[in-house]
């Protein structure tokens, strides 16, 4: 199964490298692109549950690292919730 990465700039400038272990995060997003933190939220919610489930049907279990990097992508999501225009960059894909 093919895993990546991708990168991400958070509405304070600071970038975090994240991690997907599937390539589903090419279908919610597009690099250099940015989105509003809610629209971002439910994306990468969707995404990352999506790979952790494929690894499920490959290997009979989620897959633990997807559900982490959600975790802090939710736990740095917080951090801006207070912000009307709060927006994320999906910075670029790492294959």
């Amino acid at each position: 199964m093919p895993a990546m990465h991708f990168q991400l700039r958070w509405p304070d400038g600071s970038v975090a490298r994240c991690y997907s272990p599937s390539l589903v995060i090419k279908d919610y997003f597009q690099p250099g692109r940015t989105y509003p933190l809610p629209v971002f939220m439910t994306q990468v919610r969707e995404a990352l549950n999506i790979a952790s489930e494929r690894v499920r049907a490959k290997y009979g279990f989620a897959c633990s690292q997807a559900m982490d990097q959600l975790d802090r992508i939710e736990h740095t999501a917080t951090r801006f919730a207070a912000q009307a225009d709060a927006q994320v960059e999906v910075v670029a894909f790492e294959d």
